[in-house]
């Protein structure tokens, strides 16, 4: 099964909607192998950005991340309509999700050099054909 980060930005955290957003992943049938709760260091949330370093909005991206803490998560799901329900303005769109297969290795391997948990649910032959 594939697998995916996903981090509840500043603005999610302060907001209150890390329950709600993890409940939503838990609720699919997804499951959590990691979590954080952090604060990023500037070089961090520049490493993690590298991709959108030429971008104009860079400088501000970064300031956004390192503002409060965040909630890193690997998981084996997206984050579907979460920015939609919840996001405010572009800038403040709550959650990162990565958006690859790729993207996703990379990004796990940076946020959790530590590794991830490798547990099954009960629950899963319930949920999964496969």
């Amino acid at each position: 099964m594939e697998q995916t980060f996903i981090m509840i930005k500043p603005d999610g955290v302060q907001r209150g909607l890390i329950g709600e957003i993890i409940s939503r992943f838990e609720k699919k049938g997804f499951y959590l192998k990691g979590l954080k709760l952090m604060s990023v260091e500037r070089s961090f949330a520049e490493k993690h950005y590298a991709d959108l370093s030429s971008k104009p909005f860079f400088p501000g991206l970064v300031e956004y991340i390192i503002s409060g803490p965040v909630v890193a998560m690997p998981s084996e799901a997206t984050p579907g309509t979460i920015r939609g329900d919840f996001a405010v303005e572009v800038g403040r769109n709550v959650i990162h999700g990565s958006d690859s297969v790729e993207s996703a290795r990379k990004e796990i391997a940076l946020w959790f050099p530590e590794g991830i948990a490798e547990w099954r649910s009960n629950l899963h032959p319930w949920i999964y054909e496969a």
